[in-house]
């Protein structure tokens, strides 16, 4: 019994070491190629971690907030943000646990990111910034323009995030894969393999309306972004899962005074549902829709975007 129970012991620390050995492979591989530069940016040192940012352009200031997912980043906006510098001041950032900022081993919560968005509207902008925003960020982007309408202007939402799936809350079930999820090895492991090359790809065959003309250099990007600093987003990546990045946004919907434009992805069957509902909760929400995109626009035909962009930005008088 107790040779079993020795040899047990044994093979559980050699399937450790060879795990933590996987881990740490994938961890090197992943940033060799080096994409996610920080030479043309600069770092908000914020409370919670150091934050990425660039700034480039001059006039009114636009602040860009990516997708809310461990592998997306400032790169989202590449294709864009030097058009929109233009005609105005452009923040791009890396969201704490994204990217080239700080991943720390925390939860991330829905109100973490407000916090984030009105400190760096306060100390890096130092005045109203219009918003434009992916996906799940809606919410809090939303949520710090309604508790602090003073320091935002308009907001532009790029496929917004259901309602329904924002106000799902935190259970028990949530909180047992966060934890499995924050798990030293093991946890890291099961991140590395829903964030591989692989899984990426197949993402972004469903992120673009032409699947199979994804450039590589984004799903490289997309890869590394992931993956820095020893594959650290998978504390922002159990947060998410756990429900605990959500809001229910409809309150503020109705209480926002704000201009709020909506664009939609043609290619994304549900937006003209989601939109609707969002408008049903407050009728001056104005919104459009692009062609041949599915889910990031901005990266899948940028020219397209950017018209209707500067229609909702620069408003001709």
């Amino acid at each position: 019994m107790k040779k079993q129970v020795r040899n047990a012991l044994l093979l559980s620390t050699l399937t450790t070491i060879s795990i933590y050995g996987i881990n740490k492979a994938i961890n090197i591989s992943s940033t060799l190629k080096n994409l996610m530069k920080t030479d043309k940016g600069n770092f908000f040192n914020w409370r919670y971690g150091n934050i990425f940012y660039t700034k480039q352009g001059k006039g009114s200031p636009l602040l860009l907030i990516h997708d809310l997912t461990p592998a997306s980043s400032s790169y989202e906006w590449e294709r864009i943000a030097k058009h929109l510098a233009k005609r105005h001041t452009v923040y791009s950032l890396d969201l704490l646990g994204c990217g080239r900022s700080s991943k720390p081993n925390m939860t991330y919560s829905n109100f973490l990111f407000v916090q984030l968005l009105t400190d760096f509207t306060k100390n890096v902008i130092g005045t109203k910034p219009d918003i434009i925003a992916t996906g799940n960020s809606a919410s809090f982007v939303l949520m710090a323009c309604n508790m602090e309408p003073e320091y935002f202007n308009k907001i532009i939402i790029i496929n917004p995030a259901p309602l329904e799936e924002l106000a799902k809350t935190p259970n028990k079930r949530k909180n047992t894969l966060k934890f499995l999820l924050d798990l030293p090895v093991f946890g890291t492991m099961v991140y590395n393999l829903a964030f591989s090359q692989r899984s990426i790809r197949q993402t972004f065959q469903k992120y673009f309306y032409k699947e199979h003309m994804v450039p590589s250099r984004i799903i490289d990007t997309y890869y590394e972004a992931a993956h820095m600093e020893n594959s650290r987003g998978k504390y922002l990546l159990s947060s998410i899962k756990a429900n605990y990045t959500n809001i229910n946004i409809v309150h503020a919907l109705k209480k926002i005074n704000n201009s709020i434009y909506l664009i939609g992805s043609k290619g994304n069957e549900n937006m003209g549902r989601i939109i609707d509902s969002y408008i049903s909760y407050n009728p001056s929400i104005e919104s459009s829709f692009v062609g041949d995109s599915k889910y990031l626009a901005q990266l899948e035909t940028p020219e397209k975007l950017i018209d209707i962009l500067n229609l909702y930005l620069d408003p001709v008088k």
